[in-house]
């Protein structure tokens, strides 16, 4: 069939069907929903998306506890600093380091309130508002002091020189393959 009397068959030129028939010859076939080849493109597509967000998203989440390990330790470190400044070059002991560092302390360090108390002497503090947990490892959600490493706590403190690292075992690393235990 030519052009023109494909034309003429069209629009009706010489053809006596009504303009509905000829509108519904004269458009092409249309389908409706997806083939099963452009669900599994798409398919493929989350799936590679999700193989390189999951990852990332994972990464972001132990970076957070590191960082949060790090900052833990940074205000526990200034707040005993703050307290060995304030109390005659001393440390607390290790049973008394809660309350040294989360509530008021006398000059000697060795009498604590929640409240400030000028008649007592108790005006020295507090260091921190509340004790940091412990963000990382298997120790992870603790707040209390220990003597070493091991022992169920937090946080390992020693009074002698003032230190205090995480309680966690040599194994527990961060994503640079960086100990804990030696933040």
């Amino acid at each position: 069939m030519t052009a023109d009397a494909l034309r003429q068959y069209r629009f009706g030129i010489n053809h006596t069907p009504s303009w509905r028939s000829d509108m519904v010859r004269a458009l092409p076939y249309r389908r409706s929903g997806f083939s099963l080849i452009e669900l599994v493109i798409v398919v493929v597509i989350i799936g590679i998306l999700a193989a390189v967000v999951i990852p990332r998203m994972s990464r972001g989440a132990s970076a957070a506890a590191e960082s949060s390990l790090a900052a833990n330790l940074v205000t526990l470190r200034g707040g005993l600093e703050l307290f060995y400044t304030e109390h005659g070059n001393t440390y607390p002991e290790l049973s008394k380091i809660n309350e040294a560092l989360s509530q008021f302390s006398n000059e000697t360090g060795d009498k604590f309130n929640p409240t400030k108390s000028v008649s007592d002497g108790i005006v020295y503090g507090p260091y921190v508002r509340t004790m940091p947990a412990l963000p990382v490892g298997a120790n992870k959600g603790k707040t209390a002091f220990v003597a070493s490493l091991g022992n169920d706590g937090g946080w390992v403190y020693s009074a002698t020189n003032g230190t205090i690292t995480a309680n966690c075992a040599d194994n527990e690393v961060d994503g640079r393959g960086v100990r804990f235990n030696t933040y």
